[in-house]
């Protein structure tokens, strides 16, 4: 099988596209600032170890506490 620039340039913009989608979506629940944490994914995504450290540390932190404003 041969692997040329354009596919492994394909690769990775659908790598890179995938796991920012995931970031923001675990942001959303886990960090009181989603949009700092989805750039930093999104740079961390470009070197896919680096990236999947990032979602697992996402992951496994805590959802915030979310206050209900009770009538």
């Amino acid at each position: 099988m041969v692997i040329n620039m354009t596919m492994l340039g394909q690769v990775m913009l659908v790598w890179v596209l995938l796991q920012t989608a995931l970031v923001y979506h675990l942001a959303k629940k886990k960090t009181q600032t989603p949009v700092i944490a989805t750039i930093i994914g999104f740079f961390a995504s470009f070197l896919p170890p680096v990236g999947l450290i990032y979602l697992i540390v996402l992951v496994l932190k805590n959802d915030i506490a979310t206050t209900q404003i009770s009538s």
